[in-house]
């Protein structure tokens, strides 16, 4: 069973990519076909590479403090009220790290504007 879902998931991983560079590379082609410049597949490539590696710096970094914070919570709400201690931890997790990734969406929004 485990060997199946773990198939499905990196076959969908790679059917993902698979359609993603292959319509790329067509769309590149009917575009050399009808005889544009080659520069449209290079516009914005400065600016996209150089901010890439920071938004991911950012979202990852944003994603931990909100996990950590997440943990921390769920620590306190375990030792400080009667709440079933099964369900405090990945409820705190997960809505931390939601939270984490939504102010990372913002920061990012706000970085590219700049």
């Amino acid at each position: 069973m485990e060997i199946a879902v773990l198939a499905i998931i990196f076959g969908s991983i790679f059917g993902v990519f698979y359609l993603f560079f292959s319509t790329r590379n067509k769309e590149r082609l009917a575009l050399i076909e009808k005889g544009v410049e080659a520069s449209i597949f290079m516009k914005g490539h400065q600016k996209t590479s150089s901010s890439t590696g920071k938004v991911i710096i950012l979202n990852l970094a944003v994603l931990l403090m909100g996990i950590g914070l997440g943990v921390f919570l769920a620590l306190l709400l375990d030792t400080y009220s009667t709440m079933d201690s099964d369900g405090i931890y990945p409820a705190c997790i997960f809505f931390m790290a939601g939270v984490g990734l939504f102010t990372g969406f913002t920061l990012t929004k706000k970085l590219d504007k700049e």
